[in-house]
């Protein structure tokens, strides 16, 4: 009995806590809308999971040396190796051609932004160093890999909750932007129709990766990481003469990055990290700063309607933040709920790539500055 009573005593059921069971439901939750809201499944399910193995008691998935920290420390904290690979892959997978067709949606991506400094200057208010604020700050731009990649660097030690907090808001996108759109816009604004781009040659395509690469990482240096290699990525798809180069950046390498980063950012949402005032608070700055950056582009584009002869719907302008491609699909399925004949999604597209060409640009920004 003595032997059955120690047997049991070193299992995982007699050492569950509250916490573990409320980041479970936590895990269910994130799988929930994978699984049934179809919100960024190829991110939430690996996330959700990740979080569910951290908090089964004594299996120390993320202690020193084991398989998940040792991903997690050398290809994510110390090497920086997976978010541009996974940058990479987007780049492989956009088409740069609605923002070289309307330069104007530059401008929408840029103002999208506006979140980043918003939570930025709010986490300073709140005692954070400049270091966390701006790795807080960054999550305003809805890009997980760009988060990521910023607070390896400069406050490695909320990595886990900003990264989450980052994807979270990526993956929650529908449920964000629609209210926070319709009380900006009329409805009037809404159904503005915009003119069919024009067809923008492979040319400009490839110029616009090589002059934008330049372009930015002479403006930002810390950025040319990501940059470099979403720039590359666009280049294998655009040149013609990399297809294989091309598919595999935006098929096989982007998913096995994507699948060992979320389950290690998952993996890093312990009870003990995760439920701590400090964890929570960054959820609110992340969704304060999400919120503003979608304010912000919808603002400029309704400024740009007092000067422009061809109105803009307000609508792209939402889509200037990162999540590529939900946020420019959530700005169609807006626009047609008002007019069912409304196509701008390309139109939204353009703003969404500007929109992770800025919150790039902000990241490196940021880097030169503190690090």
């Amino acid at each position: 009995m003595d032997v059955l009573f120690e047997m049991i005593q070193k299992t995982g059921f007699m050492q569950i806590t509250w916490g573990n069971v409320l980041m479970w439901a936590v895990s269910m939750v994130f799988l929930f809308l994978a699984v049934q809201k179809d919100y960024e499944p190829l991110l939430l399910v690996p996330i959700s999971f990740g979080i569910l193995l951290a908090n089964i008691p004594l299996t120390e998935f993320m202690k020193e040396n084991n398989f998940l920290w040792v991903f997690y420390h050398f290809a994510i904290v110390k090497w920086d190796l997976l978010p541009p690979i996974i940058f990479m892959g987007v780049g492989a997978m956009t088409d740069f051609g609605p923002c070289v067709a309307n330069p104007k949606t530059i401008l929408l991506g840029a103002a999208a932004q506006f979140g980043v400094y918003v939570a930025f200057f709010g986490a300073l208010l709140f005692g954070f160093t400049l270091q966390e604020a701006a790795s807080i700050g960054i999550i305003g731009g809805a890009d997980g890999p760009t988060c990521i990649f910023l607070t390896s660097k400069l406050a490695p030690h909320l990595l886990g909750s900003n990264a989450v907090a980052a994807y979270s808001y990526m993956a929650m996108v529908p449920i964000i932007q629609p209210p926070i759109i319709r009380l900006l816009t009329s409805k009037e604004e809404r159904m503005i129709r915009m003119k069919q781009m024009r067809k923008v040659s492979k040319l400009e395509k490839i110029g616009f990766a090589v002059v934008a690469t330049l372009v930015v990482c002479m403006l930002a240096p810390g950025a040319a990481p990501l940059m470099g290699m979403f720039m590359l990525g666009n280049l294998f798809r655009e040149c013609g003469v990399a297809t294989r180069l091309s598919n595999t950046a935006q098929n096989e390498l982007i998913n096995i990055a994507t699948i060992f980063l979320a389950v290690c950012i998952g993996a890093t949402m312990s009870a003990e990290v995760f439920l701590k005032p400090q964890s929570l608070f960054i959820f609110v700055l992340g969704l304060v700063a999400f919120s503003f950056s979608t304010v912000g582009g919808l603002l400029l584009a309704k400024f740009m309607n007092l000067f422009l002869k061809d109105k803009i719907n307000p609508l792209i302008g939402s889509a200037g933040v990162s999540a590529v491609p939900m946020s420019a699909r959530v700005s169609q399925i807006i626009a047609r709920a008002d007019d069912k004949h409304n196509y701008i999604l390309m139109h939204a597209m353009g703003a969404n790539v500007a929109g992770v060409i800025g919150t790039a640009l902000s990241a490196g920004l940021f880097l030169n500055m503190l690090k």
